[in-house]
């Protein structure tokens, strides 16, 4: 019988720390893109950490399901929920939403659209202003400050993909022998690069160098280089994001810069944010985490990161 009772008891306490455990319903607008994966990773291994459970869902690509995630997460009673937009666009209603349930709301990587970020939102992620700024004064001194530049756009509905692009623009704009000669969109993914950069060429294009918002985008112009027979081409190729993979092709010298976007760093950061709102703590609406330019000079100390 007094066994029983300590089953019961081990029981009964097991129970109640489960029913303490904090839930966080967590959105991703792709798990198969490599920077977001990186990021749902570290959203995980944080989160076991520190003992909360995480429930992720995939939107695919698509904010009507995505804002459907959320509005289950709601339903299932979480404790804060972590959306990476699929676009900024669709945020102001899902912030609508989550604020009506007073749910703890993060938002990772992708800048949120809403004009104002209410009380219980916060944005964790790095300021736009700085990563193409970074990328395109460094492809600009490789450039001796001269050359028809081509502009890869993320996604014409991400407010960080129309920041970096505005970024390489200004810098372009201020030194009079460089120009962009074309700008268009690629929706960060690899393939599209490469079809686009086919395209420029196909057309005769041309470029001295690609400024593509993201890594994946780069990999695509050189591979398209490559297809097209220019494997000792001259154009310069700058990325952004420091992936694996971007840190192989600088490595390589097939791309000449990249800018490290802390992508462990954002998902470690958006479980604290999430933590500490669950708790009750008022924190500001955006939680930065600088970018920083990568070259062939610097770019071990980023190969573990």
């Amino acid at each position: 019988m007094k066994h029983l009772k300590k089953i019961l008891l081990v029981a009964a306490l097991s129970c109640s720390t489960s029913a303490l455990a904090e839930t966080i319903g967590v959105s991703m607008a792709y798990f198969d893109q490599n920077f977001l994966t990186i990021i749902r990773h570290a959203i995980d291994k944080e989160a076991k950490e520190r003992g909360i459970k995480v429930q992720f869902e995939d939107a695919r690509g698509d904010v009507g399901r995505q804002t459907d995630q959320v509005q289950s997460f709601i339903s299932a009673g979480v404790d804060a929920i972590i959306v990476d937009p699929v676009n900024s666009a669709g945020t102001p209603a899902m912030t609508k939403l989550v604020t009506a349930a007073k749910i703890p709301l993060v938002y990772v990587n992708r800048t949120p659209g809403d004009p104002k970020l209410p009380p219980g939102v916060v944005f964790v992620g790095s300021d736009e202003k700085q990563s193409g700024t970074l990328q395109m004064e460094e492809l600009a001194r490789q450039a001796n400050y001269e050359g028809k530049v081509a502009v890869m756009i993320g996604n014409l509905t991400d407010a960080g993909a129309l920041q970096r692009t505005k970024d390489v623009e200004e810098v372009v704009a201020k030194y009079p022998k460089m120009k962009v000669v074309q700008k268009q969109t690629a929706n960060y993914s690899r393939n599209e690069g490469m079809d686009l950069m086919l395209n420029w060429l196909t057309n005769g294009e041309e470029i001295d160098i690609v400024a593509a918002n993201n890594d994946e985008m780069a990999i695509g112009a050189i591979m398209a280089l490559q297809q097209a027979g220019k494997k000792d081409s001259k154009v310069l190729v700058g990325g952004i994001d420091a992936t694996p993979d971007g840190l192989k092709a600088l490595a390589s010298g097939k791309m000449q810069v990249t800018v490290f976007q802390d992508a462990v760093g954002q998902g470690k950061a958006s479980v604290d944010v999430a933590q500490r709102m669950i708790k009750g703590e008022k924190l500001d609406s955006y939680h930065w985490i600088p970018f920083e330019l990568v070259t062939q000079a610097n770019m071990k100390q980023y190969e573990n990161k």
